[in-house]
């Protein structure tokens, strides 16, 4: 993938991504919520609060506010596929406004057009997806032809040099050879099964 491909609309490979991953929340069981994830940083609940603090966190940056005003997780809930849901109408109603892809908004990693914006959630929903994936025994591997297009993209926005201390990636960890494309992604971000 080139950097004009970047360019292009990233909002159906979000919605994709969405998609995807609200079949993992919804294939939860209550007694995988205290199971360790590849994510360092949650368990399964945790990582499912934080997956709807992350659509919650793109819908404020649409409307042109900081991501910094948004938790990093959400408050416990008892049906998180709900929230999910309930969070992407929200989103949906700020970013079905296209010109909202040449606007620069202020994204966790500074400043960016809204493209670039979108781009960092799919990464970020498909990273996170195949480590909840990986954690409650479900299929880690997300459409190929989404998690490729992710992939090249994450290569030319992430570089691989200069990870840890404030770069929120740790070093890209070797695929192995079986590796479909999302675990390769999850790589990419330093995860490893």
């Amino acid at each position: 993938m080139t950097t004009t491909e970047i360019v292009t609309d990233p909002r159906p490979h979000y919605r994709a991504a969405l998609d995807w991953a609200a079949g993992l929340l919804a294939g939860v069981r209550p007694e995988q919520l205290r199971d360790a994830t590849p994510c360092p940083e949650f368990d399964v609940e945790g990582l499912l609060q934080h997956l709807v603090a992350t659509v919650n966190k793109i819908r404020v940056i649409g409307e042109g506010g900081s991501p910094f005003t948004m938790p990093f997780q959400v408050q416990p809930t008892p049906d998180y596929p709900a929230a999910f849901t309930e969070a992407q109408a929200r989103m949906w109603t700020v970013w079905s406004d296209d010109a909202l892809l040449d606007r620069e908004v202020t994204v966790p990693w500074g400043k960016a057009p809204g493209r670039g914006a979108v781009w960092g959630y799919v990464n970020e929903t498909l990273v996170h997806g195949w480590d909840l994936a990986v954690a409650t025994g479900q299929d880690a591997e997300a459409d190929p032809a989404l998690a490729e297009a992710m992939l090249a993209v994450a290569r030319q926005m992430i570089p691989a040099e200069g990870r840890g201390g404030d770069f929120p990636f740790a070093p890209v960890v070797e695929p192995t050879p079986d590796a479909g494309p999302t675990e390769r992604l999850a790589n990419w971000s330093g995860r490893r099964r």
